[in-house]
């Protein structure tokens, strides 16, 4: 019987792969130079990213690995440069190779994870408000609205300050990469909820949700089973275009001071860093991390634009 299943399973992949490939969202992506090159250069970014300790020369978070005497040594090209230190070193003879991989590693992570907790904190909200509606719909929207009132970058700035004064003191490095993904997340739940609660609104008047009302279906399952899957495609296109902010407020909230510390350096705190150099000669302690943040955001923003005018049938 397993092998039977397996056998089938196996003659399954063929025909999804073939089902791909004939999609509009295929041939747009190879039909598309802009898309294919934003994806090469974030795969590029991410298995770098990903495969850090096995490409870096030191781990930039281990002090016993730093060499002082090495301290602001120029790219290889240059006279003074050194192998293996292509890019250089920072101040306290850190690899900037290595300290931009393991930070493009935390960027990206601190992305991903605010960016799941913001769906999920949204959808929740925007699936509740647009399928009961009434007073809930009401609260759940003013405190959406009182949100959006306020500038993302404070929302951050004011999570992350309350959240880290009320850990204790020797937890607040720890948990620094947890609090900046809430501060995160609390600052970004409100467009995924208007998103949804629209389309949920939508679709809650259809013939296929009042069936299940009447078959006392209940409503949370109604609305995971049914509604939520008609809301993905404008959620995945607003998640897509959010990593690339998400990732752009980590650095923000990093360079500032209040993000990830000197010790666990992310690209936001390298910038930071190499910021009080940037004049005295040492150029690419500052310049090689925010080349590697723009390539990043901007692949991701450019790979969000195509899915949101393949995915928009206005705009085929």
């Amino acid at each position: 019987m397993t092998t039977d299943i397996s056998k089938s399973e196996a003659a399954a992949r063929p025909a999804i792969i073939r089902r791909l490939r004939d999609s509009d969202i295929w041939w747009s992506f190879t039909n598309s130079k802009t898309a294919m090159a934003a994806a090469l250069i974030l795969a590029i970014l991410v298995l770098t990213a990903l495969f850090a300790p096995l490409i870096a020369v030191q781990n930039p978070y281990d002090p016993a690995q730093l060499d002082m005497w090495k301290a602001e040594l120029p790219p290889i090209w240059q006279d003074d440069g050194e192998w293996p230190y292509l890019l250089g070193t920072d101040t306290q003879g850190r690899d900037m190779l290595s300290a931009i991989l393991y930070g493009t590693r935390i960027s990206i992570v601190i992305g991903v994870a605010s960016v799941a907790l913001s769906l999920l904190i949204g959808m929740s909200a925007g699936l509740v408000s647009g399928f009961f509606g009434g007073i809930v719909d009401n609260v759940l929207m003013r405190v959406g609205d009182i949100t959006l009132s306020i500038p993302t970058i404070l929302i951050a700035i004011l999570v992350s300050t309350v959240v880290r004064q009320m850990l204790p003191a020797d937890l607040r490095e720890v948990g620094a990469s947890a609090v900046l993904v809430l501060a995160i997340a609390l600052s970004a739940w409100v467009q995924y909820a208007r998103t949804v609660r629209a389309q949920c609104i939508v679709e809650r008047g259809k013939e296929y949700v009042q069936a299940a009302r009447l078959l006392k279906v209940p409503a949370r399952r109604i609305m995971a089973r049914h509604i939520l899957p008609n809301t993905l495609t404008p959620v995945l296109v607003a998640a897509t275009l959010n990593f690339g902010m998400a990732i752009l407020t980590e650095a923000t909230l990093s360079f500032l001071g209040i993000g990830m510390p000197p010790g666990q350096p992310s690209l936001g705190t390298l910038i930071r860093i190499g910021n009080q150099f940037l004049f005295s000669g040492s150029w690419w302690i500052v310049v090689f991390p925010v080349m590697q943040l723009c390539l990043l955001v901007v692949a991701v923003n450019l790979l969000g634009d195509w899915l949101r005018d393949v995915l928009n049938p206005k705009l085929r």
